[in-house]
């Protein structure tokens, strides 16, 4: 299995100290020390099955460029008109649709990249550390935001999508930049324990997602732009 680089510290620690227990544990003959390593047995494979980062549909071949695919696992919160209720609006300027996945502990955190094209902005902004499911997190905690557009020129397709950290969080990992070319489902960074990621797409888009929906990231269509031409 797959493991995301960021994990190992992460799985390391907890697997040094019940590597050690056990062994005492098996040169003694005693079972104190086995019962002791318990916890941090269970603790490393906790982080393991977190840091895991498995194969999806767009790995395995090319997406429809129309698709813009779901960039993490989790549930549906929002799926249509931007969210409301909060102040400042945390949804870009201009007109949007947004589709959120809520991220549980018990996810697969790797992100990846909703849609194709050129990083042509990228901000990061340090904050509070809301549960991620609550409204008032979209403009108070740690999040990364990313503009994705496929072209130049009046035609040019525009996504947004932001990593946002919750309760449990203390540090996003991007892994791309302004300038850089993204394919649809591509590894682009990870969030370390209960996460968000919101994603904006134009109106134009049909949003093919609902409120409570399990997604995968990397392989559910979350919205689809129409067919060019």
């Amino acid at each position: 299995m797959r493991i995301d680089p960021a994990g190992w510290p992460f799985i390391a620690g907890p697997l040094a100290p019940a590597a050690l227990l056990a062994a005492a544990g098996r040169a003694t003959g005693r079972r104190g020390p086995l019962v002791a390593a318990a916890p941090f047995g269970l603790l490393t494979a906790y982080m393991t099955l977190f840091f895991r980062d498995p194969e999806r549909r767009c790995d395995r071949g090319p997406v429809d460029p129309d698709d813009v695919l779901s960039p993490a696992d989790g549930v549906v919160m929002v799926a249509g008109e931007p969210q409301e209720g909060v102040a400042p609006e945390p949804a870009p300027e201009g007109g949007w649709q947004q589709v959120s996945v809520f991220l549980s502990v018990v996810d697969v955190h790797v992100n990846r990249s909703p849609y194709h094209g050129e990083v042509v902005e990228s901000s990061y902004r340090p904050g509070s550390f809301l549960a991620a499911y609550r409204r008032e997190s979209a403009h108070r905690n740690e999040r990364s935001e990313l503009w994705l557009r496929d072209s130049d020129g009046p035609a040019a397709r525009t996504v947004v999508f932001r990593q946002l950290v919750g309760v449990l969080a203390r540090r996003i990992v991007t892994r791309t930049g302004v300038g850089r070319h993204l394919a649809t489902g591509e590894r682009m960074g990870l969030m370390k324990f209960g996460s968000r990621m919101d994603v904006f797409v134009p109106r134009e888009c049909t949003v093919t997602v609902r409120k409570g929906e399990r997604v995968r990231g990397g392989e559910t269509v979350i919205a689809r732009f129409p067919a060019a031409g």
